[in-house]
């Protein structure tokens, strides 16, 4: 994990939920994080490491995430054991 996911990992367990970050800062530090990407039809997108997955949606046109799915990808990197 580079300086770039470690400052994202940061923000994503940030309070308040930081509403503002890019879905592909996410996703990279999902990767860094070990998680094998499942592409899906359309926008949606799974995440799987250790058996356990997470399901998104990359928003359109939009690039940033909204705080859902920050919290979302809060709550799976806690799973998977990656915290700040």
């Amino acid at each position: 994990m580079n300086s770039k996911h470690k400052k994202t990992l940061e923000a994503i367990f940030s309070n308040p939920v930081n509403g503002n970050l890019e879905r592909a800062r996410i996703e990279g530090l999902l990767v860094a994080a070990g998680c094998r990407v499942i592409e899906g039809s359309g926008s949606s997108v799974t995440f799987e490491k250790d058996g356990l997955r997470a399901y998104f949606h990359r928003p359109h046109p939009e690039k940033e995430a909204l705080k859902y799915r920050v919290k979302l990808a809060r709550e799976y990197l806690e799973k998977i054991g990656v915290t700040p």
